[in-house]
């Protein structure tokens, strides 16, 4: 392929993740933009319970019962000449380890808020991560058929919260029941609302220009005076609109609309792929890595183990950032520097999967693992090249798993070490005691639920969890005298990691500060130099 048509299918690629507090939306909003996008032909809302029709991007059958994404997900399809790969992440603060890995394959974000709560914790807290990133960032206000914040209170929220300019791209006119569209402020045209499942009224309401006599009839009188006035203030006194700043993340066009309804998802798409970044160069240890570059490189952000639940298969999710992947071609796995055939890679849509030919920088394409790959590996045509580390979170939950049924200790151990590599928990295990009594350490509470699920529906093994009064685990060096002292201290317990670097799960902050001081002891937030295998 010449480097022409090689920018060309790179350029219309346009991968992004989309991330909120739990709640606010975001399976909706992802089931809508496959929706418009004919990805499917019925979207399944994650209140349509009697109707049992769940979300596409909500795969696991716990997800389905709970009504909440615990899982990332990675959705890809084709529209008016751009490929779209979707990064559904989990909204609960719980799993946000998986999160934070996901945006690392993001080329931008788009971040969803529910207007009537406005600004809220996690969206904090995934917002910053992407401002880290230097990533664009839009914003869609979901929930304006519903009673709301005022949009210029979000505005002003989205700016004094969280540090960044907001320019709106449309305006809501009214909410709630007096809920009666949105105005484009390119355009001057007015999108009128309907109602999904609300009253049908014989005479639709009609879109069209602003001017038109028709369309103010219908808004009324008193709303028209409020989105004049509105308007009039966003134009004198609001930021400036540039596309420059956007790229750089500076300013966060915002959007509104209801996704429930596929209100103002439609606009949001159409501007979205006008607006965001193509994939994005990468900093390697060899310097800038420019997507057109000919070598195909990519790294791995996710590992997911029975996906498919009949073949028990194990999938690892590639970002390709740089060249071409062809069916069957040999890649480099840097961290065994061994040759790997990728003979079957897939193109994902949640669970479902169709065997690739070919993929582009941008893309998101799965291939089996037999156990070999892990998080952060690089798999690239050339080796010796690296990309930036992926982000480390350091649990703060810990319990001890002890399996029920002893005839179960094949299936416990294989699922125990197939859920550590997939990066849903970190097991260590005690000195005194043997494989079939980890110690399991998880970034929330939630995740132990997922566990003994997981070992129970996944692996047929029923576990009993019991949890431990320690809050924070550090590494140590390996030194007889250290890991003495702090195995017969009550305020700690010495474990081994993965990689078999030793560990002290400790109380709290406090204490751990007061054993560092009292026995110069040094702990290090994370393993130092984790042994390769």
């Amino acid at each position: 392929m010449n480097q022409a048509n090689l920018r060309e299918e790179i350029s219309s690629r346009k991968t992004f993740a989309i991330i909120s507090h739990p709640d606010a939306g975001k399976t909706t909003l992802t089931e809508k933009l496959l929706l418009f996008g004919g990805a499917i032909h019925e979207a399944g809302s994650v209140k349509a319970r009697k109707a049992e029709r769940y979300a596409t991007s909500d795969w696991m059958e716990l997800e389905r019962q709970r009504g909440i994404s615990i899982t990332s997900s990675a959705l890809q399809f084709k529209y008016q000449g751009y490929v779209i790969n979707i990064l559904d992440t989990p909204g609960h603060q719980d799993f946000s380890e998986d999160t934070y890995r996901t945006l690392t394959a993001a080329d931008s974000a788009v971040m969803l808020i529910d207007a009537a709560k406005g600004i809220e914790a996690q969206t904090k807290k995934l917002f910053h991560v992407c401002r880290q990133r230097g990533i664009p960032i839009f914003t869609f206000v979901n929930k304006f058929d519903r009673e709301a914040k005022d949009p210029l209170d979000l505005m002003d929220e989205v700016e004094k919260v969280l540090g960044i300019e907001s320019y709106a791209m449309n305006w809501p006119i009214g909410m709630g029941q007096d809920f009666k569209g949105i105005y484009d402020r390119q355009t001057g045209m007015v999108e009128r609302f309907t109602s999904g499942g609300g009253k049908k009224s014989s005479k639709p309401p009609v879109s069209g220009d602003i001017n038109d006599p028709i369309v103010r009839e219908g808004i009324g009188e008193d709303l028209l005076k409020q989105l004049h006035d509105e308007i009039e203030l966003l134009d004198l006194a609001g930021n400036t609109f540039s596309q420059d700043r956007v790229d750089r993340g500076e300013v966060t066009p915002v959007f509104f609309g209801s996704a429930l309804n596929n209100f103002g998802v439609p606009n949001f798409l159409h501007s979205f792929l006008n607006l965001a970044p193509a994939p994005q160069p990468r900093s390697t240890n060899q310097g800038i890595l420019a997507p057109e570059t000919e070598t195909f490189s990519g790294y791995i952000f996710k590992i997911q183990a029975n996906m498919n639940a009949q073949h028990r298969d194990r999938i690892a999710f590639i970002r390709i950032c740089s060249g071409r992947y062809e069916r069957g071609m040999n890649v480099i796995h840097t961290r065994s520097h061994r040759r790997l055939r990728l003979a079957q890679p897939q193109q994902l849509f949640a669970q479902e999967r169709t065997i690739l030919d070919e993929a582009y920088a941008g893309d998101i394409i799965g291939v089996h693992d037999s156990g070999l790959l892990r998080i952060g590996d690089v798999l690239t045509e050339k080796d010796g090249l690296q990309f930036e580390a992926m982000p480390f979170f350091s649990p703060e939950n810990f319990a001890r798993i002890n399996i029920a049924n002893a005839l179960k200790r094949k299936q416990f151990i294989k699922g125990i070490q197939e859920l550590q590599e997939e990066g849903a928990i970190h097991v260590f295990r005690d000195l005194h005691v043997g494989v079939e009594a980890p110690i399991i350490g998880v970034v929330g509470q939630l995740q132990f639920e997922v566990l003994e699920y997981r070992l129970r529906e996944e692996y047929g093994v029923k576990v009993n969890i019991q949890h431990l009064p320690y809050e924070i685990v550090r590494w140590i060096d390996k030194n007889e005298k250290t890991v003495k002292l702090l195995s017969e201290s009550s305020m700690s317990t010495v474990v081994l990691d993965k990689d078999e670097n030793y560990a002290v799960l400790l109380l709290d902050d406090w204490k751990a500060k007061w054993l560092s001081e009292r026995y110069e002891i040094e702990f290090y937030a994370q393993p130092q130099e984790p042994t390769v295998s």
